[in-house]
């Protein structure tokens, strides 16, 4: 079985078809989904597919590109959902910073206090954090650590590579992997994979974003995990059953709610 811990299910793509999608999925040995918020007014349409599909599960929280939106009292109504079992995804993202030096400092200073924010909401809630970085990793681990989120622990979904964040897994962060891996210009990942603790590996498409090669360019769905796995099995020299028994133990470890399902 795999979970897929990162997929975009509610994302208008998937309109016409989801059911088809979901059930290509299961066909295949995908049994579990969980769909991260990434926007307050998409939570809803999220927690939706949750209720109609048992096997799907959500999460809310704020992406740094939606912080203005940022509502926690909205933000605390979903968490108290039985479905909803985890924060985010929630973090700091740089790439798209303006050139002025004040407004980017602005900028950083204020997905910096949005972050600290949800990180705070995940201990008292006692919730593990989905997690954010792009060009952002110093500030990322300086906020994860100076708010003691090793309390609750987490995800750093589509991890990046980068040796600096790596260490995280001893404060109880796992490592979301997903289409990248199986990139041609992936050679940090793939050279790091094997660094990473397997007891700390999780399984992710991001659905419908970062689609797998060979289909690179299409709409990516949960059904491509199998890509990554296959491409995790030949890095780690581990066969493809292992990869998928591992990463779904570890799934269930981090996501409470997993630990019950077959």
């Amino acid at each position: 079985m795999i979970i897929d811990t990162h997929c975009h299910l509610d994302d208008i793509r998937y309109l016409d078809d989801l059911g088809a999608v979901i059930k290509k999925a299961e066909d295949n040995s995908v049994k579990v989904f969980l769909i991260p918020g990434a926007d307050i007014e998409d939570i809803a349409r999220a927690k939706e597919i949750s209720y109609k599909y048992k096997n799907i599960y959500y999460a809310a929280g704020v992406h740094p590109y939606h912080i203005d939106g940022y509502d926690e009292i909205i933000l605390r109504e979903y968490l108290k959902d039985e479905r909803c079992i985890a924060i985010g995804e929630c973090g700091l993202d740089y790439y798209r910073l303006p050139e002025n030096k004040d407004e980017k400092e602005a900028i950083k200073q204020e997905q910096k206090r949005i972050f600290t924010k949800q990180i705070l909401l995940a201990k008292e809630l006692n919730k593990p954090l989905i997690i954010h970085i792009r060009d952002a990793n110093d500030d990322s681990r300086k906020v994860l650590e100076a708010n003691d989120a090793g309390k609750v622990g987490g995800v750093l979904h589509c991890y990046n590579a980068s040796k600096h964040l790596l260490s995280l897994s001893d404060l109880g962060f796992y490592f979301g992997i997903g289409g990248v891996l199986t990139f041609k210009n992936a050679k940090s990942l793939v050279e790091i994979l094997p660094q990473i603790p397997k007891e700390k590996l999780l399984i992710e498409t991001d659905a419908p974003y970062l689609t797998p090669h060979p289909y690179r360019g299409e709409r990516n769905e949960p059904f491509y995990t199998t890509l990554v796995a296959e491409k995790i099995a030949e890095i780690l020299n581990m066969s493809i059953k292992e990869v998928h028994s591992l990463t779904t133990k570890n799934a269930k470890k981090l996501f409470k709610a997993f630990s019950s399902l077959n």
